[in-house]
């Protein structure tokens, strides 16, 4: 638990935002030195996005009137040096292997006026968020070629020779995901079983070469003619590079369009970019695999991300709903595995509660109501930016907690009369049993039970979700 607690805090170092005014007064000396002559800095804004990074706009404008967009990438929580130098030395070996990358402008590891590691680039104009690229009309002939693009996108990066690149490392993809469910400490039976399949199945062969490691709807900049330019290689390492082809077929990046990759396109699209443009023949049960285990990474994060509000370390509704959104991923994980005999209805969500006694009326799902109401035909109304957003984060919270309130009784009898007839007497127990191979010849009810138990976690948290099913 301490490491977690401490990859928190670092986390939480980046969520609080800089001070914006000693900011620019570094930034207009830092780019003074790289320009030769002296800058101000102008309408510098905090953008969404990065993992451990914070990013911001601003304009650079010169004495005699010139201006440039560009964009600051910094490393506030990192010690000097952390990460920056790596990723400005990919991003020159990426912009040299013909991958769309915004220009370096500046960078440094911290000992300069800005205080800390840094990287300054120039403004790629275009839309990122992925909800928009998905359905505004403006880019509905970028999104028919998006696919494609991406896998000649991919076969560009994994052509950079390794050694091109210092600092990168490697890591068994399993041994890290343990070790961080562990550091976690939350049992997920669902999750064990996930890392049981991805043990047995190991593709038999894989090459080694530089992965983005993110590479996802949301970190490409699109315009009408789709890709403009990559971003966030802040955790580019090595490793076998159907890693990168896999993790934008990963459902968490289709943000509701049931299209496989990124909510654009289709695997044969995807992979036929990237062999056309010289990638190695990708083996479809090799990339499989490799999008079971990003899934698995995806329920991972949201576990990470949850943590880190339960932890009072940074405290967030958006960070709170998202540990709920650890059932779609453990139901994408099923559905992605073998099945077992019986599979269980996604909308059956068992009796709901009717006698509220002694409490008078409204009842307590009718207060829930009330309140979800109020939020969404008003307040949401009333606001507008990160608030907004928000509110309708808050919103759902408040319908989840009303189905939990009715169907949560029922649920836990169900549940433990599961666990009684594995033998266990906790999901924490199930979990290490999983892993132990103690259900070694039991598998298939398992898997029944866990799925089963999921099912019912998708009914409080998010009864819909499988109505899309993705197709290719």
């Amino acid at each position: 638990m301490r490491e977690a607690y401490r990859q928190v805090q670092e986390r939480v170092v980046s969520l609080r935002p800089m001070d914006p005014n000693p900011l620019a007064e570094g930034l207009a000396s830092v780019l003074g030195e790289a320009f030769g002559a002296p800058v101000s800095v102008e309408a510098l804004v905090r953008l969404p996005g990065g993992a451990s990074k914070q990013t911001w706009s601003f304009t650079a404008r010169t004495a005699e009137g010139t201006e440039r967009r560009l964009i600051l990438r910094a490393d506030r929580g990192g010690p000097r040096g952390s990460g920056m130098d790596i990723e400005r030395s990919v991003l020159s070996a990426a912009a040299r292997a013909g991958v769309p990358v915004p220009a370096i402008v500046a960078g440094g590891d911290g000992d300069d006026a800005l205080g800390m590691p840094y990287l300054v680039t120039e403004f790629v104009d275009g839309e990122t968020i992925a909800r928009r690229i998905l359905r505004d009309e403006s880019l509905r002939e970028a999104r028919r070629q998006m696919a494609h693009q991406c896998g000649a996108i991919l076969a560009r990066i994994h052509s950079i020779p390794p050694d091109e690149v210092t600092g990168l490392t490697s890591s068994d993809p399993l041994e890290q995901m343990r070790s961080q469910l562990d550091q976690l400490a939350q049992p997920h039976p669902a999750f064990e079983l996930g890392l049981l399949w991805l043990e047995s199945h190991r593709p038999g062969h894989s090459r080694t070469g530089v992965v983005h490691g993110d590479f996802r709807n949301g970190n490409l900049i699109v315009g009408p003619d789709g890709v403009r330019a990559v971003l966030d290689w802040e955790i580019t390492h090595l490793g076998d590079p159907l890693e990168d082809l896999a993790w934008i077929c990963v459902r968490a990046w289709r943000f509701g369009s049931p299209l496989t990759v990124g909510g654009f396109g289709t695997i044969d699209q995807l992979v036929a970019g990237y062999e056309e443009a010289g990638g190695e023949p990708v083996e479809r049960d090799a990339l499989h695999w490799w999008i079971v285990a990003g899934t698995l990474r995806w329920g991972i994060i949201c576990i990470a991300q949850a943590f880190t509000h339960l932890s009072g370390a940074y405290r967030s509704v958006e960070l709170a709903a998202i540990g709920r959104r650890v059932c779609e991923v453990e139901s994408d994980l099923l559905e992605l595995l073998p099945s077992g005999e019986g599979d269980v209805d996604p909308h059956v969500e068992g009796p709901r509660r009717t006698d509220w006694a002694p409490h008078d009326a409204p009842s307590a799902p009718e207060l829930l109501d009330a309140v979800h109401d109020f939020l969404e035909a008003d307040a949401i109304a009333a606001t507008q930016g990160s608030v907004r957003f928000h509110l309708r984060v808050a919103a759902n919270v408040i319908a989840m907690v009303r189905r939990e309130i009715e169907l949560g009784g029922h649920q836990l009898i169900e549940h433990a009369r599961r666990l009684e007839e594995l033998g266990v007497r906790s999901e924490e127990e199930l979990a290490a049993a999983i892993r132990d191979g103690v259900f070694s010849d039991r598998l298939d009810e398992v898997t029944d039970a866990v799925r089963a138990t999921v099912t019912e976690k998708l009914a409080v948290a998010n009864p819909r979700y499988r109505d899309d099913r993705p197709v290719d």
